[in-house]
């Protein structure tokens, strides 16, 4: 009789193998061990010892080469029996029956059998004899029976062994993905189910049709995920770490081999995809599943044959909110000023067509509001989100604010569902694995659309929708200062929906004391006004779907409610002013009380030859000056009954060749002044902030510019340009001197220096009744008097008047430290009349001829005849008749 070789693939009982060729694996047989049975394994409940007597022949066999022998067929059944050897020796069925687990058939030697085969018999019941005697195997008692389970039998059994790792055999490897394990839970009791591998998904293998027969071929590389899994697991003991119940009712659980998770392995070949449903199952390890699976796309293993890498760059990028589109769908702008929409990667937010969730939209919406709009965040694209009937194609990216993941405080909230992929879009979160948990807590807490109940809305009463209705509310309001609220919809540079959570209304506001140009209408017949577009533009930007405060004056004729919004604590119609984008309408102004502040910008927006004031020019002020005021301005057409007892400290920074002074009060940002003065200068000893302006300066512009006498760097304006020799002249705004500088000397302004981060701290000012002298010569000699008496010192400044037109003030100088300080006779405006350096005008202004400020006067002509008589200064040469 001739040997055959051949691996051991599965013991089927203690008595019988299945057989593959070492050469085809594919190739296989079931030989069964000669004269001997076994107790069987049955579905329908084992006989006792069957598991212990498989038990033994399968670890002492499986995987391993054997030789084995054909003693006899069974012509019925073709069944071959015979003996079987190890490599090292151990031969069966004798090993089997020594250890008493099989019995010798009291059939075996009836028949007519060889002497060998009769001497074998003999030993094997000689075998079988001492195992009985010495109570082994089959023959030591009767507690050899294990109940076995096929089914899990309910929501018990996950709530006992979640999470915990048991040991298992794997009986049978349906596919890849798919076992029939026996988890070996107890002594007495041990569970037979299907069950699927945690975390992944194999092309499914051939498979019959029962219905009607049909056999249904497999999927590309199924066959082979199957063979790779029996090769390694069937008939293995391994650890089997129970994580779920797949909505089938079949067990998932991680199948740990000695060496490794299965899963990993099929994953790093190709022969599987991450099953994202699972994810939440076995939480931080579906990480390492994912790097393996990316580890197999990169090698362009097998499924991923056709991989192509995403061509986007998820660098991540900095950008601001500009407007929230809904639940999920944000705009964007870069530092360019570029803007595009955004949909957060993986995340949906409420569904109008689900019950469920469609009373959500609204607070999804809000979440994201307050969390983000006008923020700074980080983007980074993670691919794209085809086009729809109903939608453009659009970037799809995970956005961070703070360090915070939004899509996953979205989702945690109950505010958003996690997106469920296709098996090959690779277009999504990189933290997909963390929201679908962060889902799975949210619907355990019943947060949100899980929670099965609807939001409180919130309902607002249009107040605007009549005159009637705005009449009603604009009592309550006006007698309120800074209403909170958030602008939900900008109609134009100066017209907004408003809406007041405290008093549940919405309501138009029209911004008080301007008028920005007409926006164009929605359809091409609607043209707007000149940078109508901008100013629209402008408060989009700064305001929209922003959180602010509004005072209210008035109402107007259709029921619009008239005042003032702040943004950020700062007036809107003043931002707009400033950029040009609106003119004042000064009665307006001066009726809501705002007159100074934005006739002051609108000035400089003008000097800056923005937006309406590109073309301005000066001279056609002045004439519209003298036709409405010949001779003062209407600031300055007033009569003062009493003389104001408004001091300030300050310190002279520079006079002007004119004699204008420029002074700086104390305690009012010169500490502020002196923090930003440390960081400017800090920053521009940074070589990386070395860069030149980009362009050519314009009048108005401000920037950073480079002092000739200390050469240190201060903030400044452009007053005007030589461009061909590409010199500017500079006013340095917290200081007020000047000097010309040429281009190459001067670099941009950073946003955090700017007048939006510190006002510029020099005023103009003018000596209260003093008139310099007008000769060159004599207004050197005032100035540097001036200098003289005023350099280094804290002074007091009682400010007489100010002309919020000419933006000036008019002020009377003390020195604190002097004798009989805040006496007119100890005023510094004195001092300069006394020694010769200037006189009283022989002609007033209306407030210079108001009552209350006779005796200064009185006193400052005495002085100046004190000057007269003795030829001091400008008087030198005898009496002046200045005008």
């Amino acid at each position: 009789m001739a040997a055959h070789f051949a691996n051991v693939k599965s013991v089927l009982s203690g008595d019988t193998f299945v057989l593959s060729s070492p050469n085809n694996p594919s190739q296989e047989k079931t030989f069964s061990l000669a004269y001997v049975s076994a107790p069987r394994l049955s579905k329908d409940g084992d006989e006792p010892y069957a598991f212990q007597s498989r038990e033994f022949l399968r670890n002492l066999t499986v995987g391993k080469p054997i030789k084995f022998t054909v003693l006899y067929t069974i012509p019925n059944s073709g069944r071959e029996y015979g003996t079987a050897q190890l490599q090292d020796g151990t031969t069966f069925p004798e090993a089997s029956v020594k250890a008493g687990w099989l019995k010798v058939r009291e059939d075996a030697g009836r028949k007519e059998e060889s002497e060998a085969a009769l001497a074998m018999i003999d030993t094997l019941r000689i075998y079988e004899s001492e195992a009985k005697d010495e109570g082994k195997g089959l023959f030591s008692g009767s507690g050899g029976v294990i109940e076995v389970q096929n089914d899990l039998g309910g929501p018990d059994f996950l709530n006992k062994w979640k999470g915990k790792t048991v040991e298992g055999v794997i009986e049978r490897v349906i596919s890849g993905d798919r076992l029939l394990a026996r988890l070996l839970l107890t002594e007495k009791k041990h569970w037979q189910v299907m069950t699927l591998i945690a975390g992944i998904r194999t092309p499914s293998t051939a498979r019959t049709n029962p219905s009607n027969g049909q056999v249904q071929p497999a999927e590309e590389f199924g066959d082979e995920a199957r063979a790779f899994v029996e090769s390694r697991l069937l008939q293995r003991q391994v650890k089997v770490k129970i994580v779920g119940v797949s909505p089938q009712g079949q067990l998932v659980a991680a199948i740990l081999h000695p060496r490794g998770n299965i899963a990993e392995f099929l994953l790093q070949e190709g022969l599987a995809r991450c099953n994202d449903f699972h994810s939440t199952f076995l939480g931080p390890d579906m990480a390492p599943l994912r790097a393996a699976e990316e580890q197999a796309k990169s090698a362009r293993k097998r499924l991923h044959r056709a991989f192509v890498p995403k061509a986007t760059d998820n660098k991540e990028a900095e950008a601001t909110v500009t407007k929230i589109v809904g639940g999920d769908t944000i705009i964007v702008r870069n530092k360019t000023g570029a803007e595009k929409r955004i949909s957060l990667s993986s995340v949906r937010g409420p569904r109008a067509g689900e019950a469920s969730e469609a009373p959500w939209r609204e607070e999804a919406k809000e979440f994201l509001r307050k969390k983000l709009i006008g923020k700074h965040v980080k983007v980074s694209v993670d691919g794209t989100k085809p086009a729809t009937d109903d939608f453009e194609a659009r970037e799809v990216a995970t956005v961070t604010q703070g360090g915070k993941n939004i899509g996953l405080q979205l989702v945690e909230g109950g505010y958003a569902t996690v997106i469920r992929h296709r098996k090959d879009d690779t277009d999504r979160a990189p933290n997909y694995d963390e929201l679908l948990a962060a889902q799975e807590k949210a619907q355990e807490e019943k947060k949100g659309i899980w929670s099965g109940k609807s939001p409180k809305v919130k309902n607002y009463v249009d107040v605007s929708e009549s005159v009637q209705k705005a009449k009603i509310q604009v009592s309550t309001l006006s007698r309120q200062k800074k209403v909170p609220g958030i602008i939900d919809f900008c109609k134009s540079g100066s017209r907004f929906t408003i809406l007041i959570p405290r008093e549940g209304v919405k309501l138009t506001l029209v911004l008080a004391g301007v008028r920005a140009p007409r926006a164009p209408g929605r359809n091409a017949q609607e043209k707007g006004e000149p940078f109508g577009q901008e100013a629209l533009d402008l408060a989009n930007k700064r305001c929209n779907q922003r959180d602010c405060e509004i005072d209210v004056h008035d109402i107007d004729k259709v029921g619009g409610f008239i005042g003032d919004l702040y943004v950020n604590r700062e007036s809107f119609a003043k931002i707009l002013v400033e950029e040009g984008l609106a003119s004042v309408h000064e009665y307006s102004a001066q009726k809501a009380g705002n007159a100074t502040e934005l006739l002051a910008a609108q000035q400089r927006a003008k000097e800056a030859r923005k937006g309406l004031w590109k073309d301005w020019d000066p001279s056609q002020d002045a004439q519209e000056e003298e036709e409405t005021a010949p001779a003062e301005s209407a600031d300055a057409d007033v009569t003062i009954d009493k003389k104001p007892e408004d001091y300030r400290d300050i310190v002279i920074t520079n006079v002007d060749s004119n004699g204008r002074i420029k002074v700086q009060e104390i305690g009012k940002g010169t500490a502020a002044l002196e923090t930003l003065m440390n960081k400017f200068r800090s920053f521009h000893l940074n070589p990386s902030n070395n860069a030149g302006l980009k362009d050519s300066p314009k009048a108005g512009d401000f920037v950073a510019a480079k002092f000739t006498e200390d050469g240190e760097w201060y903030r400044a304006r452009i007053r005007s340009n030589d461009r061909t020799a590409k010199v500017a002249e500079v006013v340095y705004i917290d200081y007020g001197n000047t000097e010309k500088q040429p281009w190459s000397k001067l670099r941009p302004l950073s946003p955090e220096f700017n007048t939006q981060a510190l006002k510029a701290q020099a005023i103009d000012a003018q000596l209260s009744f003093v008139q310099l002298p007008a000769s060159p010569d004599y207004l050197n000699d005032a100035i540097n008097y001036i200098y003289e008496i005023t350099e280094g010192k804290q002074l007091v400044g009682s400010f007489d008047f100010i002309d919020s037109k000419e933006g000036v003030s008019y002020i009377t100088i003390y020195d604190p430290k002097a004798e009989g300080s805040h006496k007119v006779t100890e005023s510094l405006n004195r001092r300069i009349i006394e020694a010769g350096w200037g006189l009283v005008p022989r002609k007033f202004k209306r407030w210079e001829s108001s009552k209350a400020f006779e005796s200064l006067v009185k006193n400052l002509k005495e002085a100046e005849k004190v000057a007269s008589d003795a030829h001091r200064g400008m008087w030198e040469y005898g009496e002046l008749y200045e005008d």
